[in-house]
């Protein structure tokens, strides 16, 4: 484009050529902000979406300012305008073409810039799912700031390999410095793009804390435990452990109550009586329906299991809290045992006369010091 501009201006004066040139960038320029730009804007002002709207909005600076200085820039690349000047092609570079250039790219960066920060307003507040959001906006306006200082540096020919070297030291210094904090930030960044979880979400951590995300931070996750005790876990910590999310995909949760009855129960009857049981329960859902399991034949029990879901996983210990009273009130209104562990002691006195007494285990006490003879405790 350079050398057909050259070979256009080559045998028109210096001062026409500036105001052909300046005159039909400033000229296109109002067109492009009258006619086209302000048609854009009107149109994406009536589109379903903000995104176009902000976009077209934010570009019409920068678009103007580029196509106006064009032609200011264009003067300082031909030969013959830069023959027929006092100036030197250089001077004229220094004071046209390196300004109109500097103009232009701070323009850009400036719009780069806020394109993203008002995309960031619009959906920060549409979910959890963009609780990083302004962490991102923060993060490109630094990296639009220092690529601007970069691509100006650049254009007025000033070395930027002493500020790379000098940057590269410093950054290992403050990556060893603060390495903690770069790790939760790094591992926040790694949470929001594997949606392990968000707000309102209950999750368990591999170390046993249960409860609900109430805080998504760029170091820390908040969580608010069920006594009402908010702990805060690193995100890398939360990066690099396992991460049970009982909300996701859906927020019910399947309860389970283990129940044993006794050897020689109708299983039938007592099946049904439990199912009456949990399905009476306000807090287990009518569907899934609940359903019996009949697990195994244990050392004094049948070993069986009620399957139930509940609406979150906050409401799981109350719902078995709720279920387990009722089956052992209701069983024993029914007659039907619920077995538990019993042990035959022997207590052997010194004179040889040997007793017996059945009592619950937890009650079994070996090696009493106040004996004068041995106990010994058998199943």
């Amino acid at each position: 484009m350079i050398t057909l501009l050259a070979d256009l201006f080559e045998e028109v004066p210096a001062w026409q050529a500036t105001l052909i040139l300046v005159g039909v960038s400033v000229a296109i320029a109002v067109a492009l902000e009258v006619v086209v730009l302000r048609s854009l804007l009107r149109y994406t002002s009536r589109t379903k979406t903000e995104y176009d709207y902000i976009l077209v909005g934010e570009l019409r600076m920068p678009v103007v300012v580029t196509v106006a200085l064009a032609g200011v820039y264009l003067l300082t690349q031909i030969p013959t305008v830069n023959q027929n000047v006092l100036l030197t092609t250089e001077q004229l570079d220094m004071f046209f073409g390196r300004p109109s250039l500097s103009v232009i790219i701070v323009a850009w960066a400036f719009a780069a810039n806020r394109v993203v920060n008002r995309f960031v307003e619009e959906v920060k507040d549409k979910g959890s799912r963009f609780d990083f959001a302004p962490v991102f906006s923060n993060v490109w306006t630094l990296v639009v700031f220092v690529g601007t200082i970069g691509a100006l540096m650049s254009i007025w020919e000033y070395s930027i390999t002493p500020l790379l070297g000098a940057a590269g030291v410093a950054g290992i210094a403050v990556g060893f410095a603060a390495r903690d904090t770069v790790a939760n930030f790094f591992g926040g960044i790694a949470l929001y793009f594997d949606d392990t979880y968000k707000l309102g979400d209950y999750i368990t951590l591999d170390s046993g804390e249960a409860g609900t995300v109430v805080k998504v931070g760029v170091r820390s996750t908040t969580l608010m435990m069920r006594d009402e005790v908010l702990i805060t876990v690193p995100n890398a910590a939360l990066n690099a452990s396992k991460v049970v999310n009982q909300s996701a995909p859906q927020r019910r949760k399947r309860l389970k109550v283990p129940i044993g009855v006794a050897y020689g129960t109708d299983i039938d009857d007592f099946e049904a009586l439990v199912l009456e049981i949990a399905e009476s329960e306000s807090l287990v859902l009518e569907s899934p329906k609940p359903r019996m399991r009949f697990r195994s034949f244990g050392d004094s029990a049948l070993e069986y299991e009620l399957l139930c879901w509940v609406g979150s996983p906050v409401r799981a210990n109350k719902a078995r809290h709720k279920l387990n009273r009722a089956i052992y009130k209701e069983l024993m209104n029914a007659g039907i045992e619920i077995p538990f562990p019993q042990r035959d002691v022997r207590v052997i006195p010194a004179d040889g006369d040997t007793t017996s007494s059945q009592v619950p285990a937890e009650t079994v006490l070996l090696d009493d010091p106040d004996s004068s003879g041995s106990v010994q405790a058998g199943d």
